[in-house]
């Protein structure tokens, strides 16, 4: 099974090293370029393709969505565990702290096929139930260190593109409404460019050398975002007696790597751009080896 699950992981691991093989291929600018793409075009396309592509019943998105807010909740609290130890400016801390609860949409989408207990449209679920909540918090957390007014925090929140993706998938799939293939198959191959570009823009702009520098403030971030909230998801559902599929969806939700974009956020705020980008590099590289794990383990003990 470990051998399988490896097998589905590789070969987006392997992107992410050859995106770091042809960094200098492209400027800084030409990479920071695609990740605006991914942004604004290629991932709201994914998220809204996978979830209208199927009938989402209602009683999903009342399950998974506070099942993800929950999550989030869990690792923000234990995020907040590290500001004795953390920067000592709370600005600084809060561009460090969103790393503990934020998420790699692309990481959760290469991981979902992996588990066969997972579905795709659940995870879109997922990850449209989260996107705002995610934005909202660290957006809060940030202004309290900025000076962002109410207006433009819930402005940046509302039109975020990933929300509105979502909430119109999410919309159609509640409908039951099939949109014709013709007029859908701009969303599906926009759909399949996103990770493979998001893979190779994570590989090209990440600091490679980034575990040289894990004290003890980076490595408490990362292991609430990889180790601590996912075996918390993992109780909590055995707790709860989740049905395997909603586990499953849970807990590799709650054992993705942070967002990789979270830098930019932390940046426009006036953060330390450089402490964020370094536990982004340091969650996605570690992330190699515990994700496959969390599968493992996953698959393991909610057999459906």
């Amino acid at each position: 099974m470990i051998a399988t699950i490896l097998m589905g992981l590789v070969p987006s691991f392997l992107m992410v090293g050859l995106g770091g093989m042809v960094r200098g291929r492209l400027t800084p600018g030409a990479w920071q370029g695609l990740d605006k793409l991914n942004f604004e075009i290629l991932f709201p396309a994914l998220l809204f393709f996978a979830a209208c592509n199927r009938p989402i019943a209602v009683q999903d998105v009342i399950r998974i969505g506070p099942a993800v807010w929950a999550v989030m909740g869990l690792a923000l609290m234990l995020g907040y565990l590290a500001r004795r130890f953390g920067p000592e400016r709370f600005l600084d801390f809060a561009g460090a702290w969103q790393t503990s609860w934020r998420f790699n949409t692309a990481m959760a989408f290469v991981a979902v096929p992996t588990l066969h207990l997972a579905d795709v449209g659940q995870m879109a679920v997922a990850i449209g139930m989260a996107v705002p909540v995610a934005n909202l918090l660290a957006v809060s957390a940030l202004s309290r260190g900025g000076n962002l007014s109410l207006r433009a925090t819930v402005q940046r929140v509302a039109l975020n593109p990933f929300l509105l993706a979502s909430v119109a998938g999410v919309g159609v799939g509640l409908s039951g409404y099939k949109i014709p293939d013709p007029i859908l198959a701009p969303a599906q191959m926009l759909a399949q460019a996103a990770i493979p570009i998001a893979l190779l823009s994570i590989g090209a702009t990440m600091d490679w050398r980034a575990l040289t520098r894990l004290d003890l403030f980076n490595g408490y971030l990362c292991a609430v975002r990889l180790v601590l909230t996912p075996a918390l998801a993992w109780l909590l559902c055995g707790l709860l007696g989740a049905e395997p599929g909603l586990a499953a969806v849970v807990i590799l939700f709650a054992a993705l790597p942070t967002a990789s974009a979270a830098h930019v956020l932390a940046s426009g705020f006036g953060a330390d751009r450089r402490l964020v980008a370094t536990l982004i590099a340091q969650s996605t590289l570690l992330s190699a080896v515990t994700l496959p794990l969390w599968i493992y383990l996953i698959g393991l003990g909610f057999q459906g």
